[in-house]
């Protein structure tokens, strides 16, 4: 039973995987592709290849913290709420596709959890600790991530604002490959790490151990999840783009390039800390960010108004979703 238990959370958690790629990595290369910079399907290859780096090489920090949000023990029932905690994050996420609303997959995650958690052993289940570090990362994500596209982009435009137009195209079209893989690898050490935190994870809760100390993850792990990620980019990616990068704001180079560079730095110091980040919240805000350094109706704000609709219902959604699915699972199983 355990071993069956095992194999339902570490399929359900590359489901979560694939879905992240299908519904999340493609914000890391939204404005690429809608400067028309890249086509869709190289911005998706490049995404792939620095995904995979990502996961390399920045460590298991955010894996680690992922790991211990929340305690719920070993053995089968603990299997049984990592796979409802995975089962919120599907559902959650491919809700959201079927409209093009882009949702945090590392919400959804860190909520499953939480309502697994509550379900198991109460709000005592909470490692507050490692929970303030998510909170830290709503800020970041939220305020940190607009103000970097802001400043950023006001930056870019002041340093180059005499240079023709021809020619600060081509240098922003040549670093915006630049600034999308540095987006796609900052993708991968925060999202990649997050799933695969809880693939090991749920291996450690059948061994009848604890996450502590040392967290390490096999770079078999780190690879399998980067290409379940990449193969979900690929297939359902295009819509999500759609909306993150045209039909929110319509940048040019210089501002998708600004967009790109703000939110890797806001990814890249979240990350060396060990605090779980968002990067649809991050990469969303930046480019609103972006958009509103040369005025404020360049962003259409209704469909900002889904998008922040959708953020604030993740979080209490899929820890209802989880918790409920955990009864249920222990109810049946």
């Amino acid at each position: 039973m355990e071993i069956f238990a095992l194999l339902v959370v570490l399929l359900l958690v590359s489901a979560s995987a694939f879905v992240n790629g299908w519904t999340d990595a493609p914000n890391a290369i939204a404005t690429v592709v809608s400067t028309r910079v890249l086509s869709p399907r190289a911005a998706v290859a490049l995404a792939a290849v620095f995904n995979l780096l990502g996961v390399l090489i920045m460590g298991t920090g955010v894996a680690k913290t992922t790991a211990s949000i929340v305690s719920i023990g070993t053995g089968v029932d603990a299997l049984i709420a990592l796979s409802a905690a995975q089962l919120s994050i599907i559902i959650w996420a491919v809700s959201a596709w079927r409209y093009g609303i882009p949702t945090s997959e590392s919400h959804a995650l860190i909520a499953g959890l939480m309502g697994a958690g509550v379900a198991m052993k109460g709000f005592s289940a909470f490692n507050w600790k490692e929970f303030q570090l998510v909170l830290w990362g709503l800020l970041i994500s939220s305020v940190f991530g607009f103000l970097s596209g802001l400043i950023t982009t006001k930056g870019v435009g002041f340093a180059f604002r005499n240079v023709r137009r021809a020619a600060a195209n081509k240098i922003f079209s040549a670093g915006q490959v630049g600034s999308a893989a540095l987006m796609a690898f900052n993708h991968g050490a925060q999202d990649g790490q997050k799933f695969m935190g809880v693939f090991v994870w749920a291996i450690l809760v059948w061994q009848g151990g604890n996450v502590g100390g040392v967290f390490d993850v096999p770079f078999w792990v780190m690879l399998y999840i980067s290409v379940i990620m990449g193969i979900g980019t690929s297939i359902g990616g295009y819509r999500i783009i759609k909306t993150m990068g045209m039909d929110m704001v319509k940048l040019e180079k210089y501002q998708g390039f600004s967009a790109e560079i703000g939110a890797s730095a806001c990814m890249l110091v979240a990350t060396s800390l060990g605090v779980p980040l968002s990067t649809t919240h991050t990469k969303g805000t930046a480019i609103m960010g972006a958009g509103a350094a040369r005025r404020l109706s360049n962003v259409n704000w209704g469909i900002v108004k889904e998008m922040l609709m959708a953020w604030v219902l993740t979080f209490p959604a899929c820890l209802a979703i989880a918790y409920v699915m955990v009864k249920l699972f222990m109810w049946i199983f």
